[in-house]
């Protein structure tokens, strides 16, 4: 009776060390490492012309920058027609920076600094737009290439990725340079040519500077926004991408003897194929708690209370259930390990014809852990001795590096956005798609992807849909932003 008494004693007392200390972690839990900018000294937004800008923003949507997937399908003289327009509508702008139009078209502009010992700043906007799918043009509300201006937005194709950003960081600049702003940092424009389809403009530019010996403090491009309905908080939050995940394909290739289709062996290449996507796809990167994912929800949790900061808080016990909880949608686990998605099947020129060749490709976003060597090896090692190829369809892009969220960049970043969004949340946020800004990290110390756009879940998905707008409300918001982060952190 004694011994039991004591087992149970002794248990008890481990249940009520770790209640204690589930308790204190839960009560005491912080985000790390993550600065408010609340010591930044704000400059003044300059005074602008919101109804012309309103009014530059529909042309721009109407000068057709479609990159296809054939560049050869491009209308060059329309990137022609953007650049003559920009020079035309905003005068002061290029009185004061120099241009360089790269010979595939990217845009590079420099405004000289007065200090050239301090780091100058990179802004980003791309230029070119996502094709509207043939036969969808019936289901938009308005035209997608006319610039509509109805229901307090701006309605067409880019008006949100990007030629937003790129007008509102146009407008910004037109509106300092006509006040007589003269920066002590320098400051460089970059508007690729071709984000929509590799990026190559990007990485034009970057090798452009890069020969010029150019170490910005910071890039800034397009990746994230406000998020007023954020997971976790139930309200907004300022998700800026401080990394972006990496980019490859793989080919899968079986090869067979073929023959007709009416005398087939055992196993087809067909089926050779179709085993090996199935063991790769049925061996997935497993969730991990780590990396930008994991400093977005500990920022989040730790303004909720509540069993996600309980989890959150507590790891070393509820982990499992942690990561069984983010995982529970396609949308939250892509933060927080590498995707497998195959995309495309090729086998048979004809349906009574067995295919000597057949392939799949399959797409994969590489997570800031990960990198393409552990994706092919994890795939071979799932195909094992199967009678399959392995390559990749071109080099693979790796995972960016993951910027600072203490550095004085991500403080001028921060102390911007949250001038216009004083009760939201900052936190840290992967970018799980793939920006130009990528092309930047070698020559900038920080990278960051952020939008002062103010969205919810829903709205997001009119992003390469149907309905693309901008609301006039979120495009004044981006003009004060852009200006006020260039006037403060280059002043």
């Amino acid at each position: 009776m004694g011994k039991r008494r004591t087992i149970l004693l002794g248990g008890l007392a481990i249940v009520a060390v770790v209640v204690g200390t589930v308790a204190v972690r839960t009560a005491t839990f912080a985000p790390k490492d993550i600065a408010d900018g609340s010591a930044i000294r704000l400059a003044a937004v300059p005074a602008y012309d919101l109804d012309a800008a309103v009014g530059h923003l529909s042309a721009a949507a109407q000068i057709k920058t479609i990159s296809h997937q054939d560049p050869a399908e491009n209308d060059v003289a329309e990137w022609d027609r953007l650049h003559s327009w920009l020079a035309a509508t905003y005068p002061a702008t290029h009185r004061v920076m120099a241009r360089t139009i790269l010979p595939n078209r990217t845009l590079v502009y420099h405004w000289p600094g007065g200090d050239a010992s301090l780091a100058p700043i990179i802004v980003m906007a791309h230029q070119d737009v996502v094709p509207v799918t043939e036969g969808t043009e019936g289901d938009w509300k308005y035209p997608p290439f006319a610039g509509t201006i109805a229901e307090k937005a701006v309605w067409g194709r880019g008006t949100v990725d990007d030629k937003g950003s790129l007008i509102g960081l146009f407008e910004a600049i037109e509106a300092l340079a006509a006040q007589g702003f003269q920066p002590k940092r320098g400051v460089y424009l970059v508007s690729g040519h071709d984000e929509e389809a590799g990026g190559s403009g990007a990485v034009a530019a970057a090798a452009k500077l890069k020969a010029e010996g150019v170490r910005a403090l910071y890039t800034l491009d397009e990746g994230s926004v406000v998020l007023r309905d954020t997971p976790v908080i139930d309200g907004p939050a300022i998700l800026i991408g401080v990394a972006e995940k990496g980019y490859a394909t793989l080919k899968v290739t079986a090869n067979a003897p073929g023959g007709h289709s009416s005398m087939p062996p055992a196993e087809t290449g067909v089926t050779t194929l179709a085993r090996a996507v199935l063991a790769i796809t049925e061996s997935p990167f497993p969730i991990e708690m780590r990396g930008p994912g994991a400093a977005m929800v500990e920022a989040l949790a730790a303004h909720k209370d509540g069993t996600t900061k309980l989890a959150v808080a507590n790891q070393w016990l509820l982990g499992s259930v942690l990561k069984k909880q983010l995982s529970a949608s396609p949308s939250s686990a892509a933060a927080f390990h590498t995707t497998i998605a195959p995309t495309m099947l090729q086998g048979s020129p004809k349906e009574n014809v067995l295919p000597q060749s057949a392939s799949a490709l399959i797409n994969y976003r590489i997570a800031p852990w990960n990198s393409s060597a552990d994706v092919m090896a994890r795939a071979k090692a799932a195909v094992g001795d199967a009678p399959v190829e392995l390559s990749w369809v071109k080099p693979p892009n790796e995972p960016s590096r993951v910027s600072s969220t203490s550095s004085q960049g991500w403080k001028y970043v921060v102390a911007a956005a949250r001038a216009d969004a004083p009760d939201a949340i900052v936190a840290p946020f992967l970018v799980v798609g793939a920006t130009d800004s990528r092309s930047m990290g070698p020559i900038s110390e920080d990278v960051y992807r952020f939008m002062p756009m103010h969205f919810t879940l829903k709205e997001t998905a009119m992003i390469h849909g149907t309905n693309e707008h901008m609301t006039i409300d979120s495009f004044k918001r981006m003009i004060d932003f852009y200006a006020r982060l260039i006037a403060t952190s280059a002043g």
